[in-house]
C-alpha cells in the first residue's frame, strides 16, 4: 500500500457550523491512521487554537496559519513571520481608519488597543475558549505570522491597493486574514509533503473556503465540501457532501482511501 496524506481544513469541513465534529468524521481519521496514512490539519487557525482538536483526533502534523507556521510529527519544519517595518505600516494605517487589527503568533493573538466589543464579538463566532489580549505589549516583541484586520470589502480594496507586502483573505463579512505575500496554505502544504519525503500525487486535501482555494488548486485529489462556497467547487477535482452528510466519509469512500 502506497501511504499517503490527506489534508483537512478545519471549520466548515471537519467541524459544522456549531463547531461540532460529525462522529463519522472521527472514526474516518481513526481508520486512515489505522491503514498507515499521514492525517494532518490545514487551516487559518493558530496552533494554539486547535490544540485540543488535535488531542482528540491524535493528529501532530500540521499547516496553521494558513500556511506560515508547519509542523510534521510535532516538530517544526517551516516558519514564515509577517515583515516587521510592513506590520508598522499596516497597523499605523489600520489605527488611522479606526480599524481594530489582530496579530497572531503560533501561541497567542493580541491587540494593542482597548477591549472591542465587535472584535470580540466576530472572534466569538469561532467558539472557542480563548480570550484575545487587548492593551497587550507591543506586537514586534513577538513573531507574528497573521494578523486578522477588521474592516470591510470596500476598505479591503485600500488596503490592498497600498500594502503590496501582504496577501488579504476574507473568512468573515467584516474581518480579513492578512499573510505575507505568496503565503498560502499550499505553500504549507508544499513544505510539509516535501519534509515527509512524500510525492504531490499522493497528497489530499478537503476545505470549503476562500482560504482553501490555493490548497485545492495545488493538490492533485482535491475535495470541496457540500457546504463549501460555489469559487471553491469550481477549483476542487471533487464535490462531496456537507459535514452534517458526513462528506468526510463520503468523499474519503469515494477517493477509495476507505471500503
Amino acid at each position: 500500500m502506497t501511504q499517503k496524506i490527506i489534508f483537512f481544513d478545519i471549520d466548515g469541513t471537519l467541524l459544522n457550523d456549531q463547531k461540532e465534529l460529525p462522529n463519522s468524521t472521527e472514526q474516518s481519521i481513526q481508520r486512515l491512521k489505522k491503514d498507515g496514512h499521514i492525517v494532518a490539519i490545514a487551516t487559518g487557525r493558530a496552533p494554539f487554537i486547535f490544540k485540543d482538536l488535535r488531542e482528540q483526533l491524535g493528529i501532530s502534523s500540521y499547516v496553521s496559519l494558513n500556511g506560515q507556521y508547519v509542523v510534521l510529527n510535532g516538530k517544526v519544519v517551516y516558519r514564515n513571520p509577517l515583515n516587521l517595518p510592513a506590520l508598522n505600516e499596516l497597523v499605523a494605517f489600520s489605527e488611522e481608519r479606526n480599524n481594530p487589527i489582530l496579530y497572531m503568533s503560533h501561541a497567542d493573538w493580541r491587540a494593542s488597543g482597548k477591549r472591542n466589543a465587535f472584535v470580540e464579538d466576530i472572534i466569538g463566532s469561532l467558539k472557542v475558549p480563548y480570550k484575545v489580549t487587548f492593551e497587550s505589549s507591543p506586537y514586534d516583541a513577538y513573531e507574528n505570522f497573521q494578523a486578522v484586520l477588521f474592516c470591510d470589502a470596500e476598505e479591503e480594496e485600500l488596503y490592498k491597493e497600498r500594502f503590496n507586502q501582504f496577501n488579504f483573505i476574507r473568512w468573515h463579512e467584516h474581518s480579513v486574514d492578512v499573510l505575507p505575500t505568496g503565503g498560502s496554505k499550499a505553500e504549507g502544504i508544499e513544505r510539509l509533503i516535501k519534509a515527509a519525503d512524500l510525492k504531490q500525487e499522493n497528497a489530499y486535501a478537503f476545505g470549503d473556503g476562500l482560504n482553501d482555494m490555493e490548497m485545492l488548486k495545488y493538490i492533485p485529489n482535491s475535495v470541496a465540501m457540500g457546504n463549501a462556497l460555489e469559487p471553491v467547487k469550481n477549483v476542487a477535482k471533487f464535490v462531496t457532501k456537507t459535514v452534517d452528510e458526513d462528506g468526510i466519509e463520503y468523499g474519503l469512500k469515494e477517493l477509495g482511501l476507505l471500503s
